[in-house]
C-alpha cells in the first residue's frame, strides 16, 4: 500500500508536495519492512532502526554511488534515490513518526515485545 501511494502521489500530481510526501511514504515502507524482518523487536526500536536506514541511504546519495547505480538499473533511483537532500531528511523523520503513531494507536504491532507497553 505505502508502495502504491508513494508512486502514485508522484504519478498523478506534480505539485511541490509530492516529493516529501513520496519521501515520507518510503520511510513508512521502511518501518513495515523493518518490523516484518525483525518481529520480535519493540516498536522503538523498529523506528530507530527505519529512520536509520533511510539516513543511511541519503548520505549516501553524497557520494553518487546512488546514481551511477539508477543509471545501470532504473528501478534502483526508486530504492536509493539520485541527489542528496536535507528535506528528505525531515520527511523520513516525519514518515518513521507516522508509522510509529499509527502502529502505537492501532495496536498492530509485529510481535508480543512490540505489543507490551
Amino acid at each position: 500500500m505505502a508502495i502504491a501511494l508513494g508512486l502514485g502521489i508522484r504519478a498523478l500530481s506534480t505539485g511541490a508536495w509530492t516529493g516529501p510526501a513520496g519521501d515520507a511514504l518510503y520511510a513508512v515502507l521502511i518501518y513495515l519492512l523493518v518490523g516484518i524482518l525483525l518481529p520480535a523487536r519493540p516498536r522503538v526500536l523498529v523506528a530507530g532502526l527505519a529512520l536509520t536506514g533511510c539516513v543511511v541511504v541519503e548520505l549516501l546519495q553524497l557520494t553518487g554511488l546512488p546514481a551511477e547505480l539508477g543509471a545501470l538499473w532504473a528501478p534502483l533511483r526508486l530504492v536509493l534515490g539520485t541527489t542528496f537532500g536535507f528535506a528528505d531528511l525531515v520527511a523520513y523523520a516525519g514518515g518513521v513518526a507516522l508509522a510509529y503513531a499509527a502502529d502505537r494507536l492501532l495496536g498492530v504491532g509485529f510481535s508480543r515485545a512490540a505489543r507490551t507497553p
